[in-house]
């Protein structure tokens, strides 16, 4: 392993520790999170109400230093609610711009199913390029800006379904299921004395181990992480194949692709290796394409779902040896 790897690890494993002094029983999402945010991209969590979105987004921002703003996304909310506008100054007779909550560097867009496809899409500049433009001036964002948007599973009264653009854009789909009895147990365990979550955050007790400016140079660690010529064709060979499964209505696009590689670079690190597997890309398979997906009708009235097809896929696929 060579030594931007080893640094890499180390820095993981510190935050993964301080981020379960909080969250807890929730390895595997923290996993996801951390892909995300060391790939330089975006996350859809999908969640029923108390699992501890919100408050995992607060965390990491916490532990890397990092700006925090929230969004309720609701019906009436605006595009500029979200981007900002400018504003006359009386006292200076000028506009000047009063910046949205997207000027921040971890952005929780919370249910963002419940606002119109219009304000949705305020976000998509950001997401892609990292820029917001407002009355035609452009203003540029931290290049560590991370969206992380919620939506609830089972609740769809009342809510606008992403536009299949915005969807693409997010890397992965993080599913936060209900905890299991042991994590629920100490949950509820810690929720009586003074170290319940959300205290633990506030007291200060939570590291702040990594800086805007490290998380930077952390990510060009990855760069040096091996995948070989066979693998790259093993990702292609499995995002095509959506596109031509019988049961699938739009399958993944190109940029699946990219995000399957990249988000099976951060893994295979997270797992301590600086060389990619076939286990690295199937176990990303699922957060990768799910969301991207679309099943035909009459498979869907059958009952089949897109966790089966991806599953179906990865066994027609041949693995390289």
């Amino acid at each position: 392993m060579n030594e931007n790897t080893e640094i890499f690890k180390k820095a993981l494993l510190k935050t993964k520790q301080e981020v379960a002094k909080v969250i807890i029983g929730y390895e595997q999402v923290v996993d996801q999170a951390l892909i995300a945010i060391f790939t330089g991209t975006h996350a859809l969590i999908e969640g029923v109400p108390g699992v501890a979105k919100t408050l995992l987004v607060r965390t990491l921002a916490h532990v890397m230093r990092c700006d925090f703003a929230r969004i309720q996304f609701t019906p009436d909310l605006m595009p500029t609610d979200i981007t900002g506008t400018h504003v006359f100054n009386l006292q200076t007779n000028e506009f000047s711009l009063v910046k949205g909550p997207v000027f921040s560097t971890f952005l929780l867009a919370d249910e963002i199913n419940r606002a119109p496809a219009k304000t949705q899409s305020a976000l998509l500049q950001a997401m892609q390029e990292r820029t917001v433009t407002i009355d035609r001036q452009t203003h540029e964002l931290s290049s560590n800006f991370t969206v992380f948007a919620t939506q609830n599973p089972i609740e769809y009264e009342g809510t606008y379904p992403l536009p299949e653009a915005q969807k693409d854009r997010f890397m992965l789909k993080i599913t936060m299921n209900l905890p299991g009895k042991d994590a629920e147990l100490k949950l509820a365990q810690r929720m009586l004395g003074k170290d319940a979550p959300e205290n633990t955050l506030a007291s200060g007790a939570v590291q702040q181990i990594i800086t805007p400016e490290v998380l930077t140079k952390l990510r060009m660690a990855l760069e040096g992480i091996l995948v070989k010529e066979d693998l790259v064709s093993y990702v292609v060979d499995i995002v095509r194949k959506t596109r031509a499964h019988a049961s699938v209505l739009v399958g993944a696009g190109p940029r699946a692709t990219q995000a399957l590689l990249l988000s099976s670079r951060a893994f295979a690190t997270i797992n301590g290796r600086d060389f990619v597997t076939p286990d690295d890309i199937k176990a990303m398979a699922h957060p990768v394409l799910e969301h991207r997906l679309i099943l035909r009708p009459e498979y869907e009235i059958e009952g089949l779902t897109i966790r089966e097809v991806i599953e179906s896929i990865l066994k027609d696929i041949a693995v390289p040896r």
